[in-house]
C-alpha cells in the first residue's frame, strides 16, 4: 500500500503543477511565478493536512523527487504547452483534487483517527493548495465563490464514498479508486451542467 500512495503523490502532484503552471500563465506571470504556482497548488493541501496531523516533516520534505518533478512539470507547462485551454485546466484540477482527497483521507485513517475527521482531511488536502493558487493569483479563491460549479462538495461526497468503503472492509486500493474516480466524474459534471450550491 506504501508504494501506491507513493504513485498516487507523484499524479496528484504532476496533475496540481501542471494546473497552476498554466494558471500562472492565464495571468501572465513569468517563468518564476509559474513554477511557484506550481508548487503551491501541488503541495499547499498536502502541507496543511501533515502539519494539521502533526505528519513532520511534510510529505515532500521527505522525498525530495517530489520538488524536482514539481520544477520540471511547471516548467515544461509553462514553455511547451501551446495553448492553455479551459477543459484542460478543468481536467488537471479534477485529478489533483481527486487523488489529494482520497490521499488526505488515507494517511488519517492510518493514524487511526476518526472518519470524519478522515473526510474533513480528504477535504482541506483536496482543495487548499488551489486556495493558496487562488489567493496567489490575485483574486477570491474559485471554492469560496457563489457562481463556481461544485468543487469542494466533490471532494466531500467522494471522500465521504471513500472512507463507507473502506467502513465495509473493501480493500483500500479499489476504495481509493472507487473514491477518486467520484470526485474527478462529480466535478467534470460539475462544470458541464453549471451544478452550483444554492445561494442565501
Amino acid at each position: 500500500m506504501d508504494k501506491i500512495l507513493v504513485i498516487l503523490t507523484y499524479i496528484a502532484v504532476i496533475a496540481s503543477a501542471v494546473s497552476g503552471a498554466l494558471e500562472a500563465r492565464k495571468h501572465q506571470m513569468d517563468i518564476v511565478g509559474a513554477t511557484t504556482i506550481a508548487f503551491v497548488n501541488a503541495f499547499g493541501g498536502g502541507t496543511m493536512r501533515d502539519l494539521l496531523l502533526g505528519r513532520t516533516p511534510v510529505f515532500w520534505v521527505v522525498d525530495p523527487w517530489l520538488t524536482i518533478v514539481t520544477f520540471i512539470v511547471g516548467a515544461l507547462s509553462f514553455y511547451r504547452l501551446d495553448r492553455v485551454s479551459n477543459r484542460l485546466l478543468t481536467v488537471a484540477d479534477a485529478i489533483g483534487l481527486g487523488v489529494f482527497s482520497i490521499l488526505g483521507a488515507t494517511y488519517t485513517l492510518q493514524l487511526g483517527l476518526s472518519p470524519i475527521v478522515a473526510i474533513l482531511m480528504g477535504v482541506v488536502t483536496g482543495i487548499f493548495g488551489g486556495v493558496l493558487r487562488d489567493l496567489l493569483c490575485n483574486r477570491i479563491p474559485n471554492v469560496f465563490r457563489q457562481s463556481t460549479e461544485l468543487y469542494a462538495t466533490c471532494s466531500f461526497i467522494g471522500t465521504c464514498v471513500f472512507v463507507a468503503l473502506v467502513s465495509f472492509n473493501l480493500t483500500s486500493l479499489p476504495a481509493a479508486a472507487i473514491g477518486a474516480a467520484t470526485i474527478f466524474t462529480l466535478r467534470l459534471a460539475a462544470v458541464r451542467f453549471k451544478m452550483i450550491l444554492p445561494g442565501p
